[in-house]
């Protein structure tokens, strides 16, 4: 888990970076041809048509739409690197944290049907042994627990329900590991954004305090950092939300198998202590 947690992070983080690096060599390499361009006109056109051609160029840029994810960098790197900085962590975190159980519970998942089928044959062929092994042989909680439920056989049914019992509980608890990490997450993005919007009215009032004027340009830059980092911390709130409420209900799901299928296994170690 820790190995993959680091890997995500390490990944995450260097695929920020390149991008970073790609973007500023594009923006080099644009500011270097343009540059050439308006050295080559300068030397064939009046001034007066070298500033209109640059004006247009200029009017043309900024009229160009902009892709998603060139927004939402711009944003980010407008919130501010502090706390923008660290709902970008939270969110990385949490993804890890996810994505570890969403693997966790996907290799949990058993065909329970399937698994009562084949200890059913080998309890009626070859006795307590073979269906033990034929459970050691399948991976899941399920399978764990009817090998709890075999090795108990010998000492009587109440036993192989008590201790059925008692193992399924610690199964729970693994099957719920991390989650209340990932809900600390989910309350702290927009926490984290909030206090991101308390900061940037600070700087507001402090622009205004210096200038000793309360004009739109004067606040402007702190109300929209406020507002930018209480965006972002909603946005990983929701998206962690989301992922939480996918795993809750595949835990409850592997639950309630594990429930339905302890009581069609404890009949059948009845039947076949009945035929013996």
């Amino acid at each position: 888990m820790k190995r993959l947690i680091a890997f995500i992070a390490l990944a995450t983080m260097l695929t920020f970076g390149v991008n970073k690096v790609i973007i500023a060599q594009d923006v080099q390499e644009e500011t270097t041809v343009e540059q050439t361009d308006s050295a080559a006109v300068s030397e064939d056109v009046v001034p007066t048509m070298e500033t209109e051609s640059m004006e247009t160029a200029m009017e043309t840029e900024s009229d160009a739409p902009q892709s998603f994810h060139q927004v939402l960098k711009e944003k980010f790197i407008q919130g501010g690197a502090g706390f923008m900085g660290i709902v970008l962590v939270v969110l990385i975190i949490g993804l890890a944290l996810v994505i570890e159980r969403i693997i966790y519970l996907n290799l949990s998942t058993t065909n329970t049907q399937k698994l009562l089928n084949k200890v059913e044959t080998a309890l009626e062929n070859e006795g307590v042994d073979a269906a033990k092994e034929v459970c050691k042989n399948t991976r899941g909680p399920v399978a764990g627990i009817f090998v709890q439920g075999l090795d108990r056989y010998s000492e009587g049914l109440d036993v192989v329900e008590k201790s059925i019992i008692a193992y399924g509980g610690v199964l729970m608890g693994r099957l719920e590991k991390g989650l209340s990490w990932i809900s600390l997450f989910i309350a702290l993005a927009p926490m984290l954004g909030f206090m991101g919007t308390v900061i940037g009215m600070i700087q507001a009032f402090d622009n205004i305090e210096a200038v000793g004027d309360i004009s739109p340009t004067v606040v402007a830059s702190g109300i929209k950092v406020a507002l930018l980092t209480t965006v972002f911390g909603l946005i990983v709130a929701i998206i962690l939300q989301i992922f939480y409420n996918y795993l809750v209900s595949k835990i409850d799901s592997l639950v309630n198998d594990m429930e339905d299928s302890s009581i069609t296994f404890v009949d059948l170690l009845a039947k076949y202590d009945q035929k013996k």
